[in-house]
């Protein structure tokens, strides 16, 4: 009787109960309405034209419309009804605004605090890559810089706490998943510990990320130990398209000279203590020097943004000693990716990778869910003898995204693409290495949610030695992993092919 009145009053049990019961209460209505038919009818083709006239008049990706427009003529009364409610990338207007405010003070913060660097090689391609991110990822670019490369969770970790432990000013987090266990209250501990010694502690985490991960309230329990705590786009029991939009970001910073991002979240499963889909590969890259500067601007503006506060950004710049920057390695510029714009960042620093690739472009990604500008990317630069080569997982965490997933291979396979399953289990680490000279870490998953819905961040690289760490990883994680055949990408069972094909369409919206 405990567990099932635990059951019931968890959090997630009690927001699914409450999102189904508005559900039923529209279906309830629309059934009602049945027995008005002509009118109801008449009524309906009226908005439902009206709908998929918009659909087809936005700027949203063709497969997202498509994914739209055949449940909404499939299913005439209720697919009009949950896009109505689902299917719209929606801000009010204050929302909007506030955003445009904070990422404007971010602009002029950049240009107070950061100084002027150009890429002096005069490579043309990298030009245009940094230049597309100076205007539209809310990015500078940065020289004295280093960086270390962990292609693992747990060497990510154990690199963490030796820098937490180092903290003196402040400490920003920003993830997307925490969940209490070793890794979790490891860094916790030290935490509070800093905040007790009068270290500026903030941390952000995404609610839906954590809804079955923490329990309710959980940020008024870390501000009573004195770490300043904020919940991104709380999730309530309402119906709103707002549902879509997470902070998948994954952002650690210490004292705006040392800063983390890549795929890992702070949950054991990242680190190996536990098992849940075979050996969990992961990576993070941390940046030392003038790039992590970059990094505190990302959290401040999503602070701010998330708090309705204006940081006073002067407080939190890292003053360095004569000779205590390193030298310069390459360049590196970190990065967002905001719903809140029509930019599709993530999508086009892929995009302008796989396009100015001439030897070889080497991606690694936990999902493979992409439209066909993707799709042609990759096939046209193996087409055109570009060496592509893609690791995805043997073992999924979710069968119907690796569905899709495993639905693209052979039209990827037929036009020269390598594909791979990481074999001993589950690859969640989103990496993208060009030519030996570029190379991006970061939390863009390609796939639908990532690359237009989300919130997400990530580094780009040139001429660094982040870039060989990122292909020694790719070549190392290949060895561990089996090649798909274009036979094997074919042989699928009649049953299955329907499965992937209805999954595939309605890709977008998984």
């Amino acid at each position: 009787m405990e567990k099932l009145i635990k059951v019931i009053s968890n959090r997630a049990v009690l927001i699914v109960s409450l999102i189904l019961i508005q559900l039923g209460v529209l279906f309830a209505i629309v059934f009602r309405f049945q027995n008005y038919f002509v009118y109801f009818y008449t009524f309906y083709l009226i908005i439902s034209s009206a709908v998929i006239i918009k659909i087809i008049n936005s700027r949203s990706n063709p497969a997202y419309k498509i994914a739209w427009i055949i449940p909404i003529m499939l299913i005439p009364i209720f697919g009009t009804v949950i896009y109505l409610v689902f299917g719209r990338v929606r801000f009010s207007k204050k929302e909007k605004m506030k955003m445009a405010m904070v990422q404007e003070r971010e602009r002029m913060a950049n240009e107070s605090t950061v100084a002027k660097t150009t890429i002096e090689d005069g490579n043309p391609n990298a030009i245009i890559q940094s230049n597309y991110l100076s205007k539209h990822g809310e990015a500078s670019l940065f020289e004295h810089t280093t960086s270390e490369y962990y292609p693992l969770g747990e060497e990510a970790f154990k690199a963490m706490i030796e820098d937490l432990e180092k903290a003196e000013k402040y400490i920003f987090m920003e993830y997307f998943i925490v969940h209490e266990g070793e890794m979790w209250d490891t860094m916790l501990d030290i935490m509070v510990r800093k905040a007790k010694e009068g270290v500026d502690v903030r941390f952000i985490y995404d609610d839906f990320g954590c809804l079955f991960t923490l329990p309710h309230g959980y940020d008024k329990k870390l501000r009573e130990q004195g770490i300043k705590c904020c919940v991104f786009n709380p999730f309530i029991p309402v119906l709103s398209p707002i549902f879509n939009n997470r902070n998948h970001r994954k952002i650690t910073v210490i004292d705006g000279k040392v800063a983390y991002t890549g795929g890992i979240n702070l949950a054991d499963e990242y680190i190996n203590t536990i098992e849940r889909f075979g050996h969990w590969k992961d990576n993070s890259i941390k940046v030392e020097g003038e790039a992590a500067w970059g990094f505190s601007l990302l959290f401040l503006s999503m602070w701010d943004f998330v708090n309705s506060t204006e940081s006073n950004i002067e407080e939190f710049i890292p003053e360095y000693a004569p000779g205590e920057l390193p030298e310069n390695q390459g360049y590196y510029q970190p990065y967002v990716d905001s719903p809140f714009d029509r930019e599709t960042v993530g999508m086009n620093v892929y995009l302008n990778l796989i396009n100015r690739a001439t030897e070889y472009v080497y991606f690694t990604t936990p999902y493979l869910v992409i439209d066909n500008l993707l799709m042609e990317a990759l096939c046209n630069a193996a087409k055109g003898g570009v060496d592509v080569r893609i690791i995805t997982p043997h073992i999924p965490d979710k069968w119907y995204v690796h569905a899709v997933t495993k639905s693209n291979y052979a039209q990827l396979i037929e036009a020269g693409v390598k594909i791979y399953e990481y074999t001993p289990g589950f690859i969640h680490s989103k990496t993208c290495v060009v030519d030996g000279l570029y190379a991006t870490v970061g939390t863009v998953n390609l796939d639908y949610r990532s690359l237009f819905l989300h919130f997400e961040c990530g580094v780009w690289m040139y001429k660094t030695n982040g870039v060989d760490a990122v292909l020694q990883d790719h070549m190392e994680t290949e060895k561990l992993s089996q090649q798909i055949s274009l036979e094997q990408a074919k042989n699928v069972s009649f049953p299955k092919k329907v499965v992937r094909a209805c999954l595939s369409v309605f890709a977008p919206l998984l």
